[in-house]
């Protein structure tokens, strides 16, 4: 087999599976509904890449992969299928990609890229994940070696595919509950037929499921005691936190809050099982960051601004607390949160939630909501969230380091966070 077709390629976990097997020397192409940043970086790398999907895209290929969002009608699938070509959905094809390789696969309802980008810059191994590495500056970074740090998918149990050799968990949270049928039973089983699959596991056993493990072996961190003498620091305006481990020695990791420290500690207990203690303590300063993360676009005197992937309740409190430390540490005066919903079924099941993780904004901005193909459902966000009196805008523009909000009034002064996983990280970013 030496010809694979990506249907979906432009997705963030697809184009980086494209990417890796086009280092294994395969002869890749891909389609996508439009042109964006990553199609064209991949074009850039020498892949194929068609816009719009066609079904002349079909051509002799060995096999044929698709994402999530693609639907059984789609043209190149109907195509493929007619030509007699194997359709792999990305959660199938895991077990082809992954084969015989020492995965270290990190799952988990949030932080798992943050803790594959923290492990990839210990570890030395190819690293697929579903965002992009400021250290390597792609969300797929290959390195001949049998290791490869793998960001599981927990969304569509694709996790369950992904061979671990050390499974890590950060957390176990339900999210996504829709695929699961809203059955819990299911869903926390997916996660413990995933840790019992691997050599080894890591995981945080104050989660409230995590912590009901008694019965397997693993490594444990329990963070509000393994994790001590926590602060925040400021380089020249970057963030990093400075913890104390276990019995293990303090260590250094860039950006701010505790849910970094237990991100970077489980990525830390799980690095030394491959290499000595000092290795991880010096080669974890490698790591920079990830883009959509707490990624600081901006910064002046009396000003930031910052876009962050946040789209569940969780994230976004853990996120804002991170805020409200580096707005004091930089004596900014205010904090204005710009908020697009992701999916209408994901803010109406944790609308509660929604409205409690702002708490302590100055200011709140609210989007339209970014359906990701959901059809319409009524929301009273006025009514919702009247406590904090929000401004509600169509769309939002860069201007130089500053935000215009639909061209009616510019943030230029305190921190400005915008919150989401649509589109308003291009809006941000002026893209």
């Amino acid at each position: 087999m030496k010809s694979i077709h990506f249907v979906g390629i432009g997705g963030i976990g697809l184009s980086a599976l494209a990417r890796y097997l086009k280092k294994e020397n395969y002869t890749i192409s891909g389609s996508d509904i439009r042109e964006t940043k990553i199609t064209k970086c991949l074009v850039g790398e020498g892949i194929d890449v068609c816009v719009p999907h066609c079904a002349q895209n079909i051509k002799n290929q060995d096999l044929v992969i698709y994402s999530a969002a693609v639907k059984d009608d789609n043209v190149e699938l109907v195509e493929a299928r007619k030509k007699g070509i194997v359709t792999l959905s990305r959660k199938d094809a895991l077990p082809f990609i992954l084969k015989d390789k020492r995965v270290f696969s990190v799952a988990g309802a949030h932080g798992k890229s943050t803790t594959s980008a923290i492990l990839a810059s210990m570890v030395d191994g190819s690293v697929i994940i579903g965002a992009e590495s400021k250290q390597f500056d792609t969300n797929m970074y290959y390195r001949q070696s049998n290791n490869i740090i793998f960001e599981a998918d927990e969304s569509d149990s694709s996790f369950l595919n992904s061979n671990p050799y050390i499974a890590i968990v950060t957390n176990a949270e339900p999210e996504h509950m829709e695929y699961y049928n809203y059955d819990y039973d299911k869903f926390y089983e997916a996660y413990r037929t995933f840790l019992k699959s691997a050599t080894i596991r890591v995981i945080n056993a104050e989660d409230e499921f995590l912590s009901t493990l008694d019965d397997m072996d693993a490594i444990r961190l329990y963070p509000s005691h393994d994790i001590k003498e926590l602060k925040t620091v400021i380089r020249n305006g970057e963030p990093y936190t400075s913890f104390i481990l276990k019995d293990l020695g303090r260590f250094e990791v860039w950006g701010i809050g505790e849910h970094i420290a237990l991100d970077a500690s489980l990525a830390i207990l799980a690095s030394i099982n491959e290499i000595d203690l000092e290795t991880s303590r010096e080669k974890i300063k490698n790591y920079r960051g990830i883009k959509k993360r707490f990624d600081i676009l901006a910064k002046k005197d009396g000003y930031a601004l910052i876009d962050d992937y946040g789209h569940h309740p969780t994230e976004i409190k853990a996120t804002m607390n991170s805020a409200k430390v580096y707005a004091s540490l930089l004596h900014l005066d205010k904090i204005t949160a710009i908020w697009q919903p992701h999916k209408y079924s994901r803010t109406i099941d944790n609308l509660e939630g929604f409205v409690e993780c702002f708490k302590g904004v100055d200011e709140l901005v609210i989007m339209p909501v970014w359906s990701a193909g959901e059809a319409k459902r009524d929301i009273d966000f006025v009514k919702e969230f009247k406590k904090y009196n929000p401004e509600f805008i169509g769309k939002l523009t860069r201007v130089g380091d500053f935000i215009d909000l639909d061209n009616l009034r510019k943030l230029d002064s305190g921190l400005v966070i915008g919150f989401g996983a649509g589109d308003i990280t291009y809006q941000l970013r002026g893209a």
